[in-house]
């Protein structure tokens, strides 16, 4: 095992950006870089990093990996581990080719540095059986086919959080998280424990979000191939790059761009309403799975940004408690909810590239 690094980057790979971050060790880690980078190009990243004078220090690496599995803990990546994750490269295909080629062009470049794996499904890993379930034929449980949850280091960030700044007793409590960006999900959290989610299989399902469809009747599947003749291949594509927030407004996958429009332009309009009216339905879902709410966080670009969307949920949310203080959400202050809500409300800027960089200190340091 290799010793504790001086300096760990991080490395988020989304679908069409990635974030890197360089931190050196501290309690917390201090962040000396931070950037997104457009685009997927693995050799661009590393051209670019390596023009970086911080990057001379960084003794290992550690990846954000959308899908483990069963790998619920961050890990010292192996040829055996990659071996593994370009097994189930199927399960997601709009993220996990893309991060195993970053660790393998590293490797490629920098073998002597050490490349930790921290697995964005880990802190679903103890849902009840019930919310892991599918209501498909049982056979292809044998072949990982679950709910598995994402956004997994942005929750336990947000956790972790809500125990700083509220006290243990808030972060024991009930918890809806809401991250919500480019892509949304929603977490029920009870005794600090994920007990549901809104994504499942694959992070294209669940709530609608900036390209992704979220959940959809199955059959169109069928339908489409049969009238359109489209492939699984293309229908794909199209709920994961083309729907959302972009396609029903045909206009922007950017939340921004539709509420600066959507006085002028009804599709603008109906995409921003079906967002809010769809994170409505999934709080309340998730307050009736844990008998109640204590605490609802916003967190994400439009949950930490976007006091509109904020106001717009919240307002359809009073028959749980729910009540909102007009000037603090408009300052995206971190408790915006009114003294007499019997919910807390609070906005938390969520930090993956910390988590990840945690985990690898602790990872290499358990070594040392």
């Amino acid at each position: 095992m290799p010793s504790a690094p001086a300096s760990v980057l991080t490395i988020n790979g989304g679908s069409s950006s990635i974030k890197c971050a360089i931190f050196r060790p501290g309690d917390p880690p201090e962040r000396v870089l931070h950037e997104t980078v457009e685009g997927d190009a693995a050799s661009s990243l590393l051209d670019w990093l390596e023009r970086q004078p911080a990057f001379a220090s960084v003794g290992a690496i550690g990846h954000r990996v959308v899908h483990g599995m069963q790998h619920v803990e961050p890990e010292l990546i192996t040829e055996q581990l990659l071996g593994e994750l370009r097994s189930i490269r199927a399960f997601v295909p709009e993220h996990l080719p893309r991060e195993i080629a970053l660790i393998e062009a590293i490797r490629d470049r920098h073998p002597a540095l050490p490349q930790v794996a921290c697995f964005d499904t880990a802190f679903h890993h103890g849902m009840p059986r019930v919310a892991k379930l599918l209501a498909i034929p049982r056979r292809l449980e044998a072949k990982g086919v679950q709910r598995y949850g994402f956004h997994g280091l942005s929750y336990s960030f947000l956790m972790e959080e809500l125990a700083r700044t509220a006290g243990a007793g808030p972060a024991r409590g009930r918890v809806i998280l809401a991250h919500l960006g480019s892509g949304a999900s929603l977490a029920a959290v009870r005794d600090g424990k994920s007990m549901d989610t809104s994504m499942g299989f694959t992070p294209a399902s669940g709530l609608v979000m900036g390209t992704r469809a979220g959940d959809v009747d199955p059959g169109l599947v069928a339908f489409l191939a049969r009238t359109e003749r489209m492939t699984a291949e293309q229908f794909e594509g199209m709920a994961n790059r083309e729907s959302g927030l972009l396609g029903v407004s045909e206009i922007s996958a950017d939340m921004r761009e539709l509420l600066a429009r959507e006085a002028t332009d009804v599709r603008a309009a109906e995409a921003v309403a079906l967002f809010c009216y769809q994170v409505k339905k999934w709080v309340g879902a998730f307050a009736a799975a844990l008998d109640g709410l204590d605490t609802l966080v916003f967190a994400g670009g439009i949950g930490e940004n976007a006091p509109v969307i904020r106001s717009r949920i919240c307002d359809g949310l009073r028959f749980l408690g729910v009540e909102v203080d007009a000037a603090a959400n408009g300052r995206n202050e971190a408790v915006i909810s009114t003294h007499a809500s019997r919910v807390t409300v609070r906005v938390i800027r969520t930090d993956e590239e910390l988590m990840i960089a945690r985990s690898v200190y602790r990872v290499l340091g358990a070594g040392r």
